[in-house]
């Protein structure tokens, strides 16, 4: 049975550029960096793992591997983007942050359930921070919100 996410990893360009965005900026703690000489198969790398803690436990991790090009693709927010968790009152702490850090900083978009603002982190990600609405807990509830029949009406019509 899963537990839940450990980590979600993610190429990075420089490891002190990410880790000023991640933890100074964002407030996620360092917890974690590998210095990868050698991989488990026993080939030669390069390759810092960073680890990212959220307050879940779970981590954002990124690899640093400067002897692999690493040519971001700007990505649409429908293709990737990585959606963190927090409360209201932080949401709006940290679009203030962002403004006036002079971040360019997207939102308040209310989704209806939650309320998001969106960052770009230095390697290209968009990062998003998302606030539950009260009363909405129903929104993520299969029971409650006809996922499934969506998804087969959905399969059905393309």
């Amino acid at each position: 049975m899963i537990k839940g996410l450990h980590h979600n990893a993610y190429r990075c360009r420089d490891s002190e550029e990410t880790r000023k965005f991640y933890e100074d900026f964002l407030q996620l703690p360092l917890v974690g960096a590998l210095d990868i000489s050698t991989t488990i198969t026993g080939r030669e790398a390069r390759v810092l793992h960073t680890f990212f803690q959220m307050e879940d436990g779970s981590c954002l991790a990124f690899f640093e591997a400067p002897d692999q090009p690493f040519e971001f693709k700007d990505q649409h927010d429908f293709d990737l983007h990585i959606a963190v968790e927090v409360d209201m009152a932080t949401l709006h702490m940290m679009f203030d942050k962002g403004k006036a850090e002079g971040r360019e900083v997207r939102g308040i978009s209310d989704h209806k359930f939650i309320h998001s603002i969106y960052f770009r982190d230095p390697n290209g990600y968009v990062i998003e921070l998302t606030a539950k609405v009260a009363g909405q807990d129903g929104a993520l509830d299969p029971a409650k919100n006809h996922a499934r029949e969506i998804l087969d009406t959905w399969q059905a019509a393309k």
